[in-house]
């Protein structure tokens, strides 16, 4: 199809498909999707607009890929049934080729759609499942969220029969080497038409997008933070991450509100106990030459054996790489990141960037209170079910989800921090040092300088006593003198293997239950 110029069938005004291979493009004027045929135009409903994203894309931009230069025509905003929204940009190649970038949480994914032959079919959506294994034009995914999408709003061209509030199915997979990919279903009706996408997880870097040559008219203004009311208490409230932030948690009366484009509506009054965060909210620390900012707080449990084992976690967000976790667990600390690459399953051992985890507990998570903004509608006794797996310094966290008939699988990985680094970070002080064994507490090893003396005493009195005492010495006077040597490495080795036994004491895998017992 060529460059269309016509009249929007909803108000009149002017409308364009400037790209020959664009299906509808949304009016400037009304925000109606108009739809585009051989001879006419479809009016195919009104769209809500779209704010400005975390990122600073807009229609207009330029960029390249594999040699091949695209420019940014237009975009989609979907939101799941459990609030998560995310962006979809669409990339305009030559020959009427397109890509499609997808932004959340400061990631970008960008994929194309891969022809499926006349006799293959995707895999049945009611018989996918999370976690399952996939082989994709030779690339071997495996299944983290299958779920039901709403495009609640849209701009500029778009290369499909967009039409506003229309729900479909979809299912993400990722795999090793930043591969991602999405299976598209329709509105999973018999006859709707399946797609499928495939490509990487890339950075603006790598796209080499030049923000200079944006749309004067795109709206390109990125808000850091917006200063408010709490809807119920009237009280200061800031928002840190507006462009992500979809739940408020109030410091002043623990009120929770929803968060829409800048602007809060109550969703519950809680009476919760006021808990002061050890960091406060709105602290900056910097991680790896990256500032993070502590913008929400909550405090969570499981329950064992009829006892409950609660925990606090800190959001932190930097609008370039997106959301970290600081998890404080009986003062053992840990920061906690999304994995990029699906770890390796056997039994109850998982494999990891070379490493080994094993299965430390299962179970189930319950949220008790919360503080701040959050990328998703939390509630307070939400719950997920959750499997840790440790390979000390380092843990792998499955936790398990669903809202409605949207599922979904996030794997995150933690890396043990002492609190001597938290309070050096963020300017703080008076953090609690722990006690006891953490969970991924590094074990601590005298080294091998330690074991080399040992071994060089021991060896010297060999020597001193078959050479230079030409056997004459008394054999007792040398066993005595042996088992004084090896004093300190044995009572090093108990305090070692007792180190692992109170690691895992609260494990229902425990390598040690018969010692714990």
């Amino acid at each position: 199809m060529k460059r269309l110029k016509t009249n929007c069938p909803s108000c009149g005004g002017p409308v364009e498909f400037q790209t020959g291979s664009a299906l509808v493009t949304i009016c400037e004027f009304c925000h109606t999707a108009v739809g585009r045929a051989d001879r006419e135009v479809k009016d195919f409903g009104k769209v809500a607009e779209v704010g400005d994203p975390a990122s600073g894309l807009a229609r207009g931009v330029t960029g390249k890929w594999k040699g091949k230069h695209f420019t940014i025509t237009g975009r989609v905003r979907y939101r799941h049934s459990g609030g998560g929204a995310w962006d979809e940009w669409y990339l305009s190649f030559p020959g009427d080729r397109w890509g499609w970038l997808a932004e959340a949480q400061g990631k970008f994914s960008l994929t194309m759609q891969r022809r499926m032959s006349k006799d293959s079919r995707l895999p049945d959506y009611d018989s996918v499942q999370l976690e399952q294994s996939i082989t994709l034009k030779g690339v071997e995914l495996t299944v983290r969220e299958k779920g039901v999408a709403v495009a609640e709003g849209a701009e500029g061209e778009l290369p499909w029969e967009f039409h506003p509030g229309s729900d479909h199915l979809y299912v993400d997979l990722f795999g090793a080497d930043k591969a991602v990919a999405t299976f598209e279903y329709g509105d999973g009706s018999a006859d709707a038409q399946q797609a499928a996408y495939l490509g990487s997880e890339v950075t603006l870097e790598e796209l080499g997008v030049d923000l200079s040559t944006l749309d004067p008219d795109a709206g390109t203004k990125r808000i850091d933070s917006l200063q408010l009311n709490c809807p119920h208490c009237g009280g200061a409230l800031a928002l840190r991450a507006p462009d992500e932030s979809l739940r408020v948690a109030c410091p002043n009366c623990t009120s929770v509100s929803d968060a829409k484009d800048g602007k809060l509506s109550l969703f519950q009054t809680l009476h919760q106990k006021k808990i002061k965060p050890l960091i406060p909210l709105g602290s900056v620390g910097d991680f790896g030459d990256v500032k993070y900012t502590v913008i929400g707080f909550m405090e969570r449990y499981a329950t064992y054996e009829g006892r409950d084992y609660p925990w606090t976690e800190y959001l932190l967000y930097n609008r370039e790489t997106g959301f970290r976790w600081l998890v404080n667990n009986s003062s053992h600390w840990s920061l906690v990141g999304p994995v990029d690459k699906p770890p390796g399953s056997v039994g109850d051992e998982i494999t990891y960037d070379g490493d080994t985890f094993k299965i430390y507990d299962r179970g189930t998570a319950y949220v008790r209170y919360v503080l701040g903004e959050f990328y998703w509608k939390v509630t307070v006794g939400e719950n997920v079910a959750t499997s840790d797996y440790i390979c000390p310094p380092r843990m792998l966290s499955y936790e398990r989800s669903g809202w409605g008939k949207s599922q979904e699988v996030t794997i995150s990985e933690g890396h043990y921090i002492l609190p001597e680094e938290i309070e050096e970070k963020f300017g703080i002080t008076g953090l609690p040092r722990p006690w006891g064994v953490g969970v991924i507490q590094p074990r601590p090893t005298p080294g091998a300088k330690f074991w080399l003396t040992w071994v060089g005493f021991f060896f010297y009195l060999l020597f001193a006593y078959a050479v230079i005492g030409a056997g004459k010495a008394d054999g007792w006077l040398f066993f005595y003198a042996a088992i004084g040597v090896s004093v300190i490495p044995v009572v090093v080795m108990f305090y070692l293997h007792n180190f692992e036994v109170r690691r895992w004491r609260e494990s229902d895998f425990s390598p040690y239950a018969s010692s714990d017992d």
